[in-house]
């Protein structure tokens, strides 16, 4: 459920977007619209701030709001143009090392690793919840917590999962260190070395780790922009190869920011099930959505298939927590032991202090927030692109999350930009690590880049923003400056 000043934003946003509203004109007065809408004034100004904050308005003085000139690059194409997929070993995903060691290091404008900033975390919150199990529990944190989890995290979190559609029993929720361990332990659980897995293409490179390190091979399968991955791709590929697996991100995904909807999701399921394929669900972002409504995952779609759900904290209330977990019911007792000869268990303490926030309902609240943040965030930064990036500039237009994909006019290396940038302390991350391979190449993403969004709003980012768009003027040669 939306707050009342975001459902009037929305409401204004497609206004002027359908043209109701041009370029340079005044919106009606505060006072008048909330006499006219019977709402009341901190209401109105809350959506004209949220549609200010996404690029779409501007105060002047005390005449009021208007209407900005926006300069949004082209959406990417619906449909990929990928050539016919077959297996490959994934190899060359070093790079993506660098990017989480300037993720670390507070001297980047840090673009390239999905990290939010501090701003756009319930910092206080956590605070205050980690003093209160440290005061309260101090024996419990001596010892190792069970492989499983604590019971109040499992407990809570099969509860809000229910809320959401899946009903799940809290003794098959394993919790894990982070999402990434997650997906690690569902591929050890059904997988080989030398197996083939399906994924999405463009894919999460973390995913493409997990495969390298298990000696996996990918079967790399066109996702559209706004649908996620081709069931039609799919039922051709089952077909073709003996694949083992399919992973999924299926709300949101990363780096493209669709949206899966139901029935594809359920012809999915439903095509792997029939050939005893089982579905890895990364549902990392499922929380993140503009729309309000939280979006069904395949799990709570069709919850007697053969699902391994894997989730995390890490983009909602900490990076550094690590708390992530996996349910699959019917293979509890093999993940449950592979978790314990992995690392025996993850930490009781920021366990119990997340139990602590979804139990007391800050945890929600505090999505309530930052979902229009993370909404403002992504026009901020589109508008940005399309006033500071060449000609020929694409860009993701995701629903949920808070990165863009961003396809760079050919002829341009996003692998050449990324090393320019680090130079200039931002961190980005090239198109080409999240392909297989990781080499240069129309199929494998050479010419894009995925930015996180979710970066302090202030004048830092907007240089570094005008720093990245120069270095592609720079790369693309002398007659496309200016």
């Amino acid at each position: 459920m939306r707050f009342l000043y975001q459902q009037l934003a929305t409401e204004l946003q497609q206004q002027i977007e359908q043209g109701q509203y041009a370029s340079g004109e005044r919106l009606p007065g505060v006072r008048e619209l909330a006499q006219r809408r019977a709402l009341s004034i901190s209401t109105v100004v809350a959506s004209y701030r949220h549609l200010e904050a996404c690029g779409y308005l501007h105060a002047n003085n005390r005449r009021g709001y208007f209407v900005k000139a926006r300069s949004l690059p082209p959406p990417l194409s619906s449909t990929p143009v990928l050539p016919t997929a077959v297996p490959s070993a994934v190899c060359s995903q070093q790079i993506a090392l660098s990017l989480s060691k300037a993720a670390a290091d507070p001297a980047y404008i840090r673009l390239g690793a999905a990290v939010p900033a501090t701003s756009y975390l319930p910092q206080h919150a956590l605070q205050k919840a980690l003093q209160q199990v440290i005061k309260t529990e101090p024996t419990r944190l001596m010892r190792y917590e069970a492989s499983r989890g604590t019971p109040e995290l499992r407990h809570e979190i099969a509860k809000r999962m229910a809320l959401h559609g899946a009903v799940v029993s809290p003794e098959d929720v394993i919790i894990t260190n982070g999402c990434q361990e997650a997906l690690m332990l569902s591929l050890k659980a059904i997988t080989q070395p030398g197996d083939i897995v399906v994924i999405e293409s463009p894919a999460f490179y973390g995913l493409l780790q997990a495969l390298e390190a298990a000696g996996l091979k990918a079967l790399a399968l066109p996702t559209d922009a706004k649908t996620g991955l081709d069931p039609a791709a799919l039922a051709e590929a089952v077909n073709r190869w003996p694949i083992k697996a399919c992973v999924l991100i299926a709300n949101y995904s990363n780096p493209l920011g669709c949206l899966m909807p139901d029935s594809n999701k359920k012809r999915i399921v439903h095509l792997l099930s029939s050939r005893g394929i089982p579905l890895i669900e990364d549902d990392t972002y499922g929380d993140l959505g503009f729309a309000g409504q939280r979006p069904s995952s395949c799990l709570a779609l069709c919850p007697t298939e053969n699902i391994f759900y894997c989730s995390t904290f890490s983009k909602t209330l900490s990076p550094d927590l690590r708390i992530g977990w996996v349910i699959a019911p019917k293979h509890t007792a093999k993940l449950e032991y592979l978790k314990f000869i992995s690392n025996i268990s993850t930490a009781a303490l920021p366990q119990l202090a997340v139990a602590k926030l979804l139990q007391s309902g800050q945890y929600e609240r505090h999505l309530k927030q930052v979902r229009p943040q993370y909404q403002a965030a992504i026009q901020r930064i589109s508008s940005s692109i399309g006033r500071l990036f060449p000609t020929g500039t694409r860009v993701s237009q995701p629903q949920g999350g808070f990165v863009l994909w961003i396809e760079l006019p050919k002829g341009l290396d996003g692998s050449q930009l990324a090393q320019l940038a680090l130079a200039e302390h931002i961190s980005i991350a090239p198109g080409v690590i999240f392909s297989p391979t990781a080499k240069s190449g129309s199929a494998n993403y050479s010419n894009f880049i995925r930015l996180n969004c979710a970066a302090t709003p202030d004048a830092r980012l907007e240089r570094a923003l005008q720093t990245l768009g120069q270095l592609c003027y720079k790369l693309l040669g002398p007659k496309t400056q200016g």
